[in-house]
Parts: C-alpha cells; sequence; structure tokens
C-alpha cells in the first residue's frame, strides 16, 4: 500500500530558536490532518535534537538531509547512521541534486549511502531528477533510468521513498506541470520492483499548486523546500484538500 509523504527540507535554514518559533506555529494544524498522511520534517543537523525532543507524541516523523556510508571514520563534515539514529531520526534524503552539484555526489556515492541507511534502519528519501540542458536535449528519460539502475544497486525496495525533482524547478518557482510530473513519476515506478514505493515530487511546491500536484494519480506526495520554512505554508501543504 502505498502512503503520502509530505517532507519538508528546510535546507540551511532556522536556528534552534528558529525551529522552535516554527513548531509553535506548526504543530496546531495537525489537529486538521487526515490520517494516514506522513508528515516529515528535514531541518539542518543542529536542529534535529531539539526536534527529537519537541515530536514525541506529533505527527511529525524526524529526517536528516544526507548520511555517511561509513559507521564513523575520519570524514570531516559528515555524518553516520547510528548518530541519527541515537537521536531519532527515521527518514534521510539522500541524492538531493544540490548535493549532487555542489558537493560531487555521484550516483556510486548515492548508492553507498542508501545501503548504509537501510542498514541502520533509516529510510531513505532518494532524489532523482534532469536539469533545464538535459530536458531540453531530450535526455531526461534516459536520465532517470540511469540514476535509478545506479542508485538502487542492492537497496531493499520495501524501505525506500523516491522524490522526483526536476532541477530547473527547484527553487525558481517554475513548476513542472502537473500532468508531466505524474507522467515521469509512472516512468520511475515502472523501473521498480516494488510497485508500492511511495513517490514524491518535489520542485516550487506551494499551497497554490499542491491541490492540484495531489491529484495525480501516480504522486504519494511532495518534497518541499521553501514551502516548508513557514508554518502556515507548510500546513496548507501538509493538509491539502483531497478532491
Amino acid at each position: 500500500m502505498r502512503k503520502i509523504v509530505i517532507a519538508g527540507n528546510w535546507k540551511m535554514y532556522k536556528t534552534q530558536a528558529e525551529t522552535q518559533e516554527f513548531l509553535q506555529g506548526f504543530l496546531p494544524h495537525l489537529e486538521e490532518t487526515p490520517l494516514g498522511r506522513e508528515v516529515i520534517l528535514c531541518p539542518p543537523f543542529t536542529d534535529l535534537s531539539i526536534l527529537s525532543k519537541s515530536l514525541h507524541g506529533s505527527l511529525i516523523q524526524l529526517g536528516a538531509q544526507n548520511v555517511h556510508w561509513q559507521e564513523y571514520g575520519a570524514y570531516t563534515g559528515e555524518i553516520s547512521a547510528p548518530m541519527l539514529t541515537e537521536i531519532g531520526v527515521r527518514f534521510v534524503i539522500v541524492g538531493h541534486s544540490e548535493r549532487r552539484q555542489f558537493f560531487c555526489e555521484t550516483d556510486a556515492t548515492v548508492n553507498l549511502r542508501l545501503k548504509a541507511a537501510q542498514r541502520y534502519g533509516l529510510t531513505p528519501i532518494l532524489c532523482v531528477g534532469e536539469t533545464k540542458q538535459q530536458r531540453d536535449a531530450q535526455e531526461t528519460e534516459s536520465l532517470i533510468i540511469t540514476q535509478l539502475e545506479k542508485g538502487l544497486v542492492d537497496v531493499d525496495q520495501n524501505n525506500l521513498i523516491i522524490a522526483y525533482e526536476p532541477i530547473w524547478a527547484i527553487g525558481t518557482g517554475d513548476t513542472c506541470e502537473a500532468a508531466e510530473a505524474n507522467r515521469i513519476i509512472g516512468l520511475i515506478r515502472s523501473q521498480l520492483s516494488n510497485p508500492n514505493v511511495s513517490i514524491q515530487y518535489g520542485g516550487s511546491v506551494k499551497p497554490n499548486n499542491i491541490d492540484e500536484i495531489m491529484t495525480q494519480p501516480e504522486i504519494d506526495g511532495a518534497l518541499v523546500g521553501g514551502a516548508s520554512l513557514e508554518a502556515e505554508s507548510f500546513a496548507r501543504i501538509v493538509n491539502f484538500k483531497s478532491v
């Protein structure tokens, strides 16, 4: 059974004080959230502990933005799966386009991170997607199939979420048309051995387009960037209106 999963990726935003302020505004809205929707917050590492302590008894699950493939070692600036699970993290974003673009992430390292996350009981959210140049060159389908083929080697698809994030739509205000996002997510599903993997759309998801996005039959949720930083905005997305 495919779950509806709405995840907020805070990227490099919010101090601990700002996190507390966000929760005060956001948590009351969860009283309106329909049963069966999974809500995940993925803050910077410095906010994980404070969120872990504040979320007990709420509908929100805790996610991280990255994980290393080793349990420990001389990897300055990285964080391991045991460090995350110790403080109650259950999900982790892997292979986000910004990691691929700015930090030399490859399909091979994405695969290592996915397997490490699963080895320690974390559910990874695997991000795939194309640039504007790749889309214009009609390489979208082949690129995403390659990302999946290389990224999912020896990965357990029973403990996995995938997010389709067209890079040209992230933070640009240019959302992929809902029908086109649905088509690509259908393509992704066709490449999987487990058809029940939840597949999200990500890329300029906002309160004014979430309802349309979620009418699409292949789309199982959203990975939300900027619109997850404001309590009212993210609450409207989490509480999208089913048609």
